[in-house]
């Protein structure tokens, strides 16, 4: 797990402490997730934990805190995901389908209200979160970029195309799938999730693959060849009948 800040990653001494901050952030990332950045309070948060909203800021600063803590402890989940499940002896394009599906299952089957508050509120410039978030995002697809930057170096993904080009072409995709869970309000099958997965899965691999240049001169040449025996057949058999018509012996 990757460390954060002294602030948002301070350890609370004793058991109870301990339990006390993993209710505030559980019931904050039901808040969160509810009802997004603004429109939660702590209030709420400390209500639904079971306890008084001075205790809350006994163990958090304020609502940004608690909120940065509650993202990056999912994101933490998430990159957990990935780098104990990833299958570190596999090809470039099995580890890439991995995070892909990864990514979506993790998200569809229990994220979207967490997803939706990232992608509404978190990218407003000017929004408190915004730079908190970035530092997260940048962890959070640290896994993605290294594997396509080892298919790179490998020569099976396109190296035409910056990797930061490249991320948003897979993120932006997964980012649409997304939204349109969270918008339509729709439970998805584990079944419709794994095949959704596997789709983009392999659409975005196709969008990877490196430009096949060297091989447009010999796909040319094949074409060339196939062109010039396809006219000689032609031409051959044109003049064969005529010259059947002569050997043609006469009757006597």
């Amino acid at each position: 797990m990757s460390s954060h800040t002294a602030t948002s990653r301070r350890t609370p001494a004793g058991i109870k402490s301990q339990q006390r901050v993993k209710d505030i952030l559980q019931a904050g990332r039901e808040v969160f997730a509810e009802k997004g950045y603004d429109a939660a309070t702590s209030a709420e948060i400390a209500q639904r934990a079971g306890i008084s909203e001075a205790t809350v800021f006994s163990y958090f600063s304020g609502k940004r805190e608690l909120c940065a803590r509650v993202i990056a402890d999912w994101y933490d989940e998430i990159i957990d995901a990935f780098e104990t499940g990833l299958p570190r002896d596999g090809t470039v394009r099995q580890q890439f389908a991995f995070i892909v599906r990864t990514h979506l299952r993790l998200m569809l089957v229990n994220g979207t209200g967490l997803c939706s508050l990232v992608l509404s509120e978190g990218r407003t410039k000017q929004h408190d979160l915004s730079d908190t978030l970035t530092e997260l995002q940048r962890r959070y697809t640290a896994p993605l970029m290294d594997v396509l930057a080892r298919g790179q170096v490998l020569g099976h993904v396109r190296d035409d195309v910056p990797l930061r080009l490249l991320r948003s072409l897979v993120f932006g995709p997964m980012e649409h799938v997304l939204w349109d869970a969270t918008l339509s309000k729709l439970r998805l099958s584990q079944a419709q999730i794994e095949t959704t997965a596997n789709e983009l899965a392999e659409v975005l691999w196709a969008a990877l693959q490196p430009p096949q240049v060297q091989l447009a001169p010999l796909a040319q040449f094949r074409q060339d060849v196939e062109e010039a025996t396809r006219r000689y057949e032609a031409s051959a058999k044109a003049g064969a009948a005529p010259r059947a018509a002569r050997e043609k012996p006469t009757s006597r």
